[in-house]
């Protein structure tokens, strides 16, 4: 492109050249061309300067006797005479050609455009949907043994007898997994969301501003201390604070992750401090969150989940149903392109969340404990009253027993002495 526009530009400097040099060699060429036009201009005038030749105004047809206005007009043919038909008139004939036969095919760009565009959209629709299935199915299979070692149930599709047992298909770009038959909570929800590969508007949007494929837990649990915490990525986070109920109540304090050595890339929102040293004190966590920092979105544990705020516009007549939840967002390595094989390196992340709460109920059983021995010398005190108190009772239904049997003795003996003296 580039040697095109120079070659244009050198050939009009030529052509400049080239005029500019015919005028200096000619220097009386500028006068001569200003003297031809003078000479034009005369001639003009001595045409125009001829007068028309005189008309007789009475004779109102004598324009019909004129030989210039009428070529080929007999002047001595009789008044009134008519012209012999020597020719017919000539028949104009139009050839019938349909539209649709046309030979150029110029005429049918929008039409070719148009098709090209449909045939377009539907490859894109074919490879798009082929793909995200391919991705779904390849984290399921590297992923499947990791959750059948810690569910009874994985692919729950709510039917009394499961069927597929596998991911359900939501859309062309969302797919889900329902787990349950775990201890101290009701199930575990996989959502895979994937880029829109099969829109051609999702795959112009994704060079404009690219997005990443997620992978969103939701464990669902019977029990759980009373405490909303937050930890995402400062972009996430903006939005969690905005859609969030709980977060936006009981956490509206955004503070840096700098002194749990994440770095500024990550923001804290919590409601007690405590629960996020014991949280992001443990060194398994941390240890996962700076090895996968590129691919942790978010964590978000609440007694009080209840999902997105409802609409401005709705007044609600009662508070929301609240769950206890813990909830992880997770992004695809690749940037929107992911392949088979990075995907194999996300079960580290999936561990983390079996890790959470399995230290949850570590936690828990160790609280027990603790209780149980706090508690020993009062509950040996308790048993040891208990105890007391059944004999006790003991010693007072013996004496009652022994104080009715003595008064029946009584009454029998003045029985048998009253029988005795009316005898005698």
């Amino acid at each position: 492109m580039r040697v095109l526009v120079l070659v244009l530009v050198v050939a009009a400097a030529v052509s400049v050249s080239g005029r500019a040099q015919d005028y200096e060699d000619n220097d009386f060429a500028e006068f001569e061309v200003f003297d031809e036009e003078e000479e034009v201009m005369e001639d003009d005038d001595d045409q125009g300067s001829e007068e028309p030749s005189p008309r007789d105004e009475n004779d109102e047809f004598s324009h019909f006797h004129d030989e210039e206005e009428f070529i080929g007009f007999d002047s001595e043919r009789p008044q009134g005479a008519r012209m012999p038909k020597t020719q017919e008139e000539p028949k104009i004939t139009i050839a019938n050609v349909p539209l649709h036969l046309r030979s150029n095919w110029d005429s049918f760009y929008l039409e070719m455009l148009m098709i090209a565009g449909l045939v377009v959209y539907f490859i894109n629709f074919i490879v798009g949907k082929s793909k995200n299935q391919k991705l779904a199915n390849a984290w399921f299979t590297s992923h499947k043994n990791l959750l059948e070692q810690n569910f009874a149930l994985v692919g729950d599709d709510g039917k009394q007898v499961p069927e597929s047992g596998g991911l359900q298909k939501e859309s062309e770009n969302v797919y889900t997994l329902w787990c349950s038959g775990r201890t101290n909570m009701e199930g575990m929800l996989v959502e895979l969301k994937f880029i829109k590969r099969q829109d051609m508007i999702g795959v112009v949007s994704q060079l404009i501003r690219p997005s990443s494929d997620q992978l969103l837990v939701k464990v669902h649990l019977d029990e759980m201390d009373s405490f909303v915490f937050a930890l995402a990525t400062k972009k996430t986070a903006a939005r969690l604070s905005k859609e969030m109920t709980d977060i936006s109540t009981f956490c509206p304090e955004k503070k840096s992750a700098d002194k749990f050595g994440f770095g500024s890339q990550y923001v804290l929102m919590n409601e007690l401090g405590e629960v996020a040293s014991t949280v992001l004190g443990d060194p398994k966590v941390t240890a996962v969150l700076n090895k996968f920092s590129g691919m942790v979105d978010f964590l978000h544990f609440s007694d009080q989940y209840s999902g997105p705020k409802q609409p401005e516009d709705t007044q609600p007549t009662k508070l929301p149903e609240v769950r206890r939840a813990l909830v992880f967002g997770f992004n695809f390595p690749g940037r929107g392109n992911p392949s088979l094989e990075a995907i194999e390196s996300m079960r580290p992340l999936l561990q983390l969340v079996f890790h959470g709460k399995a230290k949850a109920e570590k936690n828990r059983s160790r609280v027990e404990e603790a209780f149980l021995k706090a508690t020993h010398a009062a509950r040996a005190e308790m048993a040891q009253a208990k105890r007391e108190e059944r004999k006790r009772m003991e010693r007072e239904k013996m004496l009652e027993v022994s104080t009715v049997v003595g008064g029946m003795h009584g009454g029998m003996v003045c029985i048998l002495l009253s029988y005795r003296s009316i005898l005698q």
